[in-house]
């Protein structure tokens, strides 16, 4: 969303007389404030004006006339400086965490681009058989030194899905050369995302420390960061949907949540098409200049009630916040004979006919919606589907990155997200989410989620999982 904008100034004072000091190449990244112009305190404004999701005016007596401006004006003002202190306690965080995940997504994407266009040997194979690439590491190092840089390395604490130890093998030298490699030419672009990158490039054991800084057994106190780098990795190497998560938890609640999500097209139709055929008519009816095709950020901050999304850059331009943002709102539909339900596409680690069985039991009539990673919860944010069950096979424990940024903002865009016993998911638990009763459930909203509830209950009894 774009941040509270009209508090910045009030604030921040030195905003309005040291603007020839904000160009990234010559300050540091103190302050979220000083990314910010006139334009985007205007913008944020003017988003301000057209939404009805920043804060509600039935907290005021609203059964006088609103037809005198001034009156109107006094009551912004008002609701806005209620939510002032909430909004400026997340507003560094969020804006660091996006202009992070949008970079992330620029790694990702030229990474990819290697898969699709040819052969290499840059696809290995963890203790658990999951894939893993140049791009998982190269993600994690890069995240991991824009956050230390942002925030310093003392008070960032970082649960993440990779380690170093198979990295720093002998027999991985030429993996870990193209790792550095890649974190160095990311790193490189930091300026045009509003960043302020290294002096010097990065050298081999600065990489690894930033990806064993990822250490943090997370828990119920303080704060702390959990990233996928790269959610749906077996997508990334199919050239198909694949996401980059980032959440930041405080004392057991995720607070801020970034889904990048660089295949995902902006016409809904085309999620339920493997994406090498929406490649395939891309290139036949090219998009223009202006156009946004496919890719965005979606993002959201713990109680504000919006969540929004915004294309990722293209070429060579720059991150000017809020980049076009808009903001998302979960389906109205309530009739699960009109919903679309996302699943896992692995079969691994989810049972399709347990699902595809409580779908029907429930009145889904339409085919189940196949994606990899957390673009599942992003598609239901944007009101794309309707609903995402998981219920994982015997032995099998979802991890905490791999939900929290798409728990807050699918909340935040007016959705439900719980177990299968209508609980919260639990956070403040580890690098795993325990407790979890049966599966996890999020909905576009309470009746229907409601609805699906119900139909757990009655058939979980007869389901072989």
């Amino acid at each position: 969303m774009p941040l509270n904008c009209s508090s910045l100034v009030t604030q921040f004072p030195f905003i309005q007389t040291t603007r020839r000091l904000l160009n990234p190449h010559h300050v540091k990244f103190h302050s979220s404030s000083s990314l910010f112009s006139f334009q985007h305190i205007t913008i944020c404004n003017q988003y301000k004006n057209k939404t009805s999701h920043l804060v509600s005016l039935s907290k005021f007596d609203t059964n006088y006339s609103v037809s005198s401006s001034i009156m109107e004006e006094e009551e912004q003002h008002e609701s806005l400086t209620l939510d002032k202190s909430l909004e400026a306690k997340y507003s560094k965080e969020l804006d660091v965490a996006v202009r992070a995940v949008q970079m992330a997504c620029f790694l990702c994407q030229k990474v990819q681009e290697n898969f699709i266009s040819k052969s290499n040997n840059q696809v290995h194979s963890k203790d658990d058989n999951s894939p893993v690439t140049v791009a998982d590491w190269s993600v994690q190092a890069t995240v991991s030194w824009l956050l230390s840089e942002s925030f310093g390395s003392k008070n960032v604490s970082i649960v993440a899905e990779e380690d170093v130890q198979s990295l720093s093998k002998a027999e991985a030298a030429g993996l870990l050369e193209a790792v550095v490699k890649t974190v160095n030419n990311c790193l490189a672009e930091a300026p045009r995302f509003g960043l302020q990158g290294p002096l010097i490039p990065l050298g081999t054991s600065e990489v690894l420390e930033a990806i064993s800084r990822c250490n943090s057994n997370g828990g119920p106190k303080g704060r702390f960061w959990a990233l996928d780098p790269v959610d749906g990795t077996l997508g990334f190497v199919r050239g198909d949907q694949y996401a980059v998560a980032l959440s930041l938890i405080e004392n057991g609640e995720p607070v801020v949540g970034v889904i990048g999500c660089p295949n995902y097209p902006m016409r809904k139709e085309w999620l339920s098409y493997h994406h090498r055929y929406h490649r395939i008519i891309s290139k036949l009816t090219p998009p223009t200049s202006e156009s946004w095709d496919k890719g965005c950020v979606m993002y959201a901050r713990r109680g504000s009630g919006e969540a929004w999304i915004q294309p990722l850059i293209q070429g060579n331009k720059k991150l000017v916040w809020p980049n076009s943002a808009r903001p998302v709102n979960v389906s109205s539909i309530e009739n699960p004979a009109l919903a679309t339900f996302c699943e896992p596409v692995e079969r691994s680690n989810s049972s399709h006919s347990f699902t595809a069985g409580l779908a029907h039991s429930v009145g889904v009539r339409k085919q189940p919606l196949r994606v990899y990673s957390m673009v599942k919860y992003a598609a239901i944010a944007r009101g794309d589907a309707e609903i995402f069950m998981k219920f994982a096979r015997s032995g099998y424990k979802e991890k905490i990155w791999d939900h929290a940024a798409g728990a807050v903002i699918i909340e935040e865009a007016g959705g439900v997200v719980t177990d299968a016993g209508g609980r919260p998911l639990d956070f403040s638990r580890g690098i795993y989410i325990e407790g979890l009763d049966r599966g996890i459930i999020a909905c576009a909203g309470a009746k229907l989620h409601e609805k699906i509830i119900r139909a757990v209950d009655a058939s979980w009894d007869s389901s072989s999982l």
